[in-house]
């Protein structure tokens, strides 16, 4: 009887893999992973030169991504029938062999691999290996930190409506933002009107090639880059007043 191992693989750069994570991808002989059609996928290319010659691949294709509202029926349909799909066919294999399953950044913190999870509970063993997340590389590469002292943290999805983002911004003190991309022109409306635009940072591919850190606010307003996050740091005690 074999295992499902879900891999968390860290923000991006490989060197940011955990020791664990890294021994099992290198060990890995069945190997499954999401991805956008026609794309590689990002966790694949996280381990690109890591994978065994004789490994088993396993691309879990969206059968929809930007296509359609995240929220329409035909997405959320189209989505189910996915993990159902694949959550059988990983519960098969496993069976007889263990199937490493790869996962940017946490695969506990808004990872693909959760929906296939509450589909395999109960029905094989399975085992989580934690990741740095994503975000967690971003604020490092802005180089100041995300919250100090007494500092409420809030993390938000950019696909919220703009009046819950804006009230939320304005009763945090520092700002995570995920999901931008599309949804970027409404949350730097949301920041401008809670008042936060000028302290918000963009962070596009943290810790991959290409990286890109900028403010914000001086970016072109069509510029929606699809692996970005926006931060705004929160401006607690610091560190060298007495805690």
């Amino acid at each position: 009887m074999g295992r499902i191992i879900c891999c968390g693989l860290g923000p991006g750069d490989p060197d940011m893999m955990s020791v664990r994570a890294d021994r099992t991808v290198r060990a890995a002989k069945h190997v499954a992973y999401f991805r956008k059609k026609g794309r590689p996928g990002q966790a694949r290319r996280i381990v690109e030169g890591m994978l065994a010659s004789d490994v088993t691949e396993y691309a879990m294709e969206y059968p929809v991504t930007t296509e359609l509202a995240f929220d329409s029926p035909e997405y959320v349909q189209l989505l189910a029938g996915f993990y159902d799909e694949w959550a059988e066919r990983l519960a098969r294999l496993s069976r007889a062999v263990d199937v490493v399953v790869l996962c940017e950044g946490d695969p506990y913190f808004y990872g693909s691999f959760m929906h296939l999870h509450t589909r395999l509970q109960g029905r094989v063993e399975i085992e989580v290996i934690a990741g740095i997340p994503g975000m967690v590389g971003c604020w490092n590469g802005v180089g100041r930190p995300i919250a100090l002292g007494d500092d409420v943290t809030t993390v938000l999805m950019g696909t919220l409506p703009e009046d819950e983002l804006e009230r939320r911004m304005r009763d945090s003190d520092a700002l995570v933002i995920m999901k931008t991309g599309r949804n970027l022109a409404k949350v730097r409306g949301a920041l401008a009107a809670a008042g936060r635009l000028d302290d918000a940072w963009l962070v596009e591919r943290g810790t991959m090639p290409g990286e890109r850190v900028v403010r914000l606010a001086e970016i072109d307003a069509a510029d929606c880059p699809y692996f970005a996050i926006v931060l705004v740091h929160g401006k607690g005690r610091h560190l060298d007043a007495a805690e």
